[in-house]
């Protein structure tokens, strides 16, 4: 029968003998005890060690540890040799060294950055910038980071996936892909949001991604809509926690630090977020259509201006002011169920500005994504293969807001009823949209 003994013994017959641990076991118990000492001490470590990778990227916007920086989002670039492009904005005046360091498992690596600033800013503090990592030969990685230090490897979790690892151009899901700048302020024209998107569907787009910094309640049901319809892409925005963005372009008369609630920014991440799932990318506002006028959808007029320009990967389109406060006379689209939509009909806007050959003409951009490396708002700022500047009357922008020539009468602006060739599809599938949202009955 064997002894009872203490929980610190083991039995040996009628003996008690005190237990022995072996070197492998005493080793574990010092490993597990300065693990949880370390812990303790700095409990984000257990966090890293256990949290996937993937997991890190919490938001959109991500700042630079020790620095004013901040990084967005990473792709690797396949048109400079599979380099990563770190899609970033720089406080100007505290630029200093940044080191990529990429995520490679056990064997992270540390490679030095270029910084690429974008040649405009508008004179704000904080510019959209590249920043460009070399990647090591087979190294594989699939996040990457900034970092002020070279030799900070591991206990990182702010890790950027780097997307676009696969180089697709033969096949595209999609052909055209509208990016919408950013909402802010609370936006909440339901009417002309929605009539816009319907219009877009039948010129043939199949996918809009809007970066969303704040909207109203009532837009807030529609994006959800289009959301779970497929077409719309919500990527959340939310610059004003991270800096003061202008609600202008001009910083000595709307101040903030950075234009426009980061519209460059944003622009350029979409180019390379539809690098490779979009033929073409139109790059636009949230009350504004890139219209064909002497073609049916987009798709005819591309095939015809890649024909005749087919060294061209990017078309400037003309924007042209339809002001909302002239109204057609007819009355004809004064519908008295949309009254209770927020929002301008834009159907009943068909007086357009004459163009002002002293005053620059604003314009959108219609491009191969593939074929651009930086833009700006109404022009790209480096790009490989041409640009062309397409004549107003076979394609220019629709622009129904406040009007820039307010002193001209009715009689002096141009009558322009091309969204009325809309009408027999567009009127019933805005009608759908705003039942299935609760806005009609």
């Amino acid at each position: 029968m064997a002894a009872l003994c203490p929980n610190d013994f083991k039995p040996i017959g009628w003996l008690c003998r005190k237990k022995r641990y072996s070197l492998k076991w005493k080793l574990c118990i010092s490993m597990i005890f300065v693990l949880m000492t370390s812990m303790w001490i700095n409990p984000k470590l257990l966090m890293s060690m256990l949290t996937p990778v993937s997991e890190y990227k919490k938001q959109d916007i991500t700042p630079v540890k020790n620095s004013k920086h901040l990084m967005v989002s990473a792709f690797k670039d396949h048109r400079i040799n599979g380099s990563t492009r770190i899609i970033s904005i720089l406080n100007r005046g505290q630029l200093q060294p940044l080191f990529c360091i990429f995520c490679c498992g056990k064997n992270n690596y540390s490679t030095p950055a270029t910084i690429d600033m974008h040649s405009d800013h508008f004179g704000f503090r904080y510019v959209t910038t590249d920043v460009l990592c070399r990647n090591k030969p087979k190294s594989n990685a699939m996040y990457v980071t900034l970092s002020l230090k070279p030799d900070v490897l591991y206990n990182l979790t702010d890790f950027l996936p780097i997307q676009n690892q696969i180089q697709e151009e033969e096949a595209f899901p999609y052909e055209f892909t509208i990016c919408i700048s950013s909402l802010f302020g609370s936006y909440n024209n339901v009417l002309q949001f929605v009539q816009t998107m319907e219009v877009y569907k039948l010129l043939g787009i199949q996918r809009v991604v809007i970066y969303n910094t704040s909207c109203g309640p009532d837009l807030e049901k529609v994006l959800h809509y289009y959301s779970e319809e497929g077409i719309l892409e919500i990527v959340q925005w939310p610059i004003d926690q991270f800096l003061i963005p202008s609600r202008g372009w001009n910083f000595k008369e709307h101040g903030g630090d950075i234009h426009y609630y980061g519209q460059l920014t944003t622009l350029n991440e979409c180019i390379y977020r539809n690098m490779y799932k979009s033929r073409y990318v139109l790059l636009n506002d949230i009350d504004e259509i890139i219209m064909p006028y002497q073609h049916a959808n987009l798709h005819l007029l591309l095939e015809d201006l890649q024909q005749e320009h087919p060294n061209v990967g990017v078309f400037i389109i003309e924007n042209h002011i339809f002001p909302k406060t002239q109204f057609d006379n007819s009355g004809q689209f004064n519908r008295t169920e949309w009254k209770k939509v927020p929002g301008i009909n834009i159907l009943e806007h068909v007086y357009r500005e004459p163009d002002r050959k002293n005053v620059f003409n604003p314009t959108k951009i219609l491009a191969n994504p593939r074929q651009v490396v930086q833009t700006s708002v109404h022009s790209v700022l480096k790009n490989y293969g041409q640009t062309f500047r397409v004549p107003p009357d076979v394609c220019r922008i629709v622009h129904v807001r406040v009007p820039l020539q307010s002193n001209l009468t009715k009689e002096q602006l141009f009558v322009d009823k091309k969204l009325w060739e809309f009408e027999k599809p567009l009127l019933p599938n805005v009608d759908n949209v705003f039942k299935k949202t609760g806005f009609l009955n």
